[in-house]
């Protein structure tokens, strides 16, 4: 255990980041609740909540990259996959379910005056969240890509292209889930359903990546070969890594599939409703003709 705990991977700019993101929430918070105090206005009930998610997947990226997590990634093939899973997968899904736009554009702003949809009114996102496939995409081929031999060793290499592998898994993943979970005040585009496709079709790529390295019998990483392994157990390594990119993505994707069917079910559920009540209160027709008067008979 003193071997696991005892080597850290510090680095002071990742530090500085998340020191400054955190300060930008919590001054974000206190105008809000400041606000809501002169006006006499009750903050969302949900707040406390995202706050708690947010910090949580703050959190998450320093157990990536400021733990004994990175120290050892540099080391093992399957650390550097818990690696991944982390920033890509978990930590952009806990930010984005902790929907902090809002509360970080007031703590930048420092203004004294509450955003006119702090109070939760959904919008439809603009710009890049208008185009969920072309985000998916994106996101699968960087996952797949980061993978690659040439890729995967020069970003265990080179500190310039590690960072460029971290920023580019947390801001896809951002954004790929910003098409798949409500995200305050922020709406998907796109029906629950073909969210689900969408998460289906992302979990069955990264089932290809990870046979890959879990049936594969050769060395792809040549670089972990100077890791105090033996070429033999870089292969196992290799397998137990696709092993976590075959099996742990998939809790997130499913918790996130159930609720997207269980919203749509209950979609399903008020659009007959509505309709049931409408066919109540829609006036009957009669069948006597329209005009006034009486029907002669001969």
């Amino acid at each position: 255990m003193n071997m696991v705990v005892s080597h850290w991977s510090a680095s002071l700019l990742v530090l500085a980041a998340a020191v400054a993101v955190a300060v930008a929430h919590l001054l974000g918070l206190r105008g809000l609740a400041a606000g809501a105090k002169r006006r006499r206005e009750r903050l969302p009930e949900t707040l406390v909540r995202e706050a708690a998610l947010f910090y949580s997947g703050l959190l998450a990226v320093l157990l990536a990259l400021v733990s004994p997590v990175a120290y050892w990634a540099q080391r093992f093939i399957w650390i550097r996959s818990v690696q991944d899973l982390l920033l890509a997968i978990v930590a952009p899904a806990l930010i984005v379910l902790g929907a902090p736009w809002l509360v970080l554009r007031r703590g930048v702003r420092h203004s004294t005056q509450e955003p006119e949809t702090a109070a939760g009114e959904p919008q439809q996102a603009l710009g890049w969240l208008r185009l969920p496939l072309a985000v998916t995409v994106a996101f699968n081929l960087a996952w797949c890509g980061w993978h690659l031999p040439v890729l995967y060793d020069a970003a265990r290499a080179h500190w310039w292209v590690f960072a460029c592998e971290v920023i580019t898994y947390l801001g896809l993943g951002v954004l790929f889930w910003l098409q798949l979970i409500g995200s305050r005040p922020y709406v998907p585009r796109l029906a629950p359903l073909r969210r689900v496709t969408l998460l289906v079709g992302t979990a069955a790529i990264g089932a290809v990546l990870a046979m890959v390295l879990v049936f594969g019998s050769a060395v792809l990483y040549p670089s972990y070969l100077s890791s105090q392994h033996h070429a033999a157990s870089v292969v196992a390594d290799q397998q137990v890594g696709g092993a976590v990119l075959w099996v742990l993505p998939l809790v997130p994707y499913f918790v996130a599939t159930v609720a997207l069917l269980v919203r749509w079910l209950k979609d399903e559920e008020s659009a007959d409703l509505a309709t049931d009540l409408d066919r109540l209160l829609k006036p009957a027709r009669s069948g006597w003709p329209s005009r006034p008067g009486l029907r002669s008979s001969r």
